[in-house]
């Protein structure tokens, strides 16, 4: 498996049968779109038509198998709704024997339901710029605790190229709000699973696309 991150909540997940685009919402922010035909796309919140024909469109709660790759979508409170709604959905996806978590605009509480249904999680794509608009370190650093993945990948930080509706937080700032250093910094995460037995849980910064 290889991820890649585009800036904003987009990710790519490289695997052998498909390409999973999380969140390319790249196009509304002043960016381009990374989304092509064949793709599998997935998204956490309410979302554009992707104008390539994907594969398979998952943006809402459920069970769904596809190439070789399992994903499953809970649904999750934003983080700007009353506590009874759920309008986001945050997944599970497993691939190559790694499960990756991805949450979204989420309000920083998970519930004992979805934290079993998340279970083991290796890799924790997780927003960290804040202002009301995502969670900021402090709630992201909440829900590491809870998950305890293998590494965290932070995600949704200031970005000049991108026009963001409200200001996100430098990503130095955030790291410091984590209280975690990083691995390392990267282009590209290449992962197989036997690859990942750590202690405790690492901070990885992917560099943008």
């Amino acid at each position: 498996m290889e991820i890649e991150y585009y800036g904003a909540n987009c990710f790519k997940i490289v695997h052998k049968k498909a390409n999973l685009i999380i969140d390319d919402n790249l196009a509304d922010l002043g960016g381009k779109s990374i989304t092509k035909d064949g793709d599998i796309a997935v998204f956490t919140a309410e979302h554009g038509l992707p104008k390539a024909q994907v594969k398979l469109l998952i943006d809402q709660p459920g069970e769904y198998e596809v190439s070789n790759i399992s994903v499953i979508g809970t649904g999750a409170r934003s983080l700007t709704e009353e506590e009874d709604q759920k309008s986001a959905t945050i997944y599970k996806i497993v691939a190559d024997d790694i499960k990756v978590a991805v949450l979204g605009h989420i309000y920083p509480e998970l519930t004992d339901t979805q934290l079993e249904t998340l279970g083991t999680i290796d890799i924790l794509l997780i927003p960290v710029g804040g202002n009301g608009y995502t969670m900021d370190a402090v709630g992201a650093l909440k829900v590491i605790k809870k998950i305890e993945p293998k590494l965290v990948v932070p995600s949704h930080h200031a970005d000049k190229q991108l026009k963001y509706p409200v200001p996100q937080q430098e990503l130095n700032e955030a790291i410091k709000g984590l209280s975690m250093e990083p691995k390392e910094r990267i282009s590209k995460l290449k992962l197989k699973a036997n690859e990942l037995m750590t202690d405790g849980t690492q901070l990885v910064i992917l560099e943008k696309q």
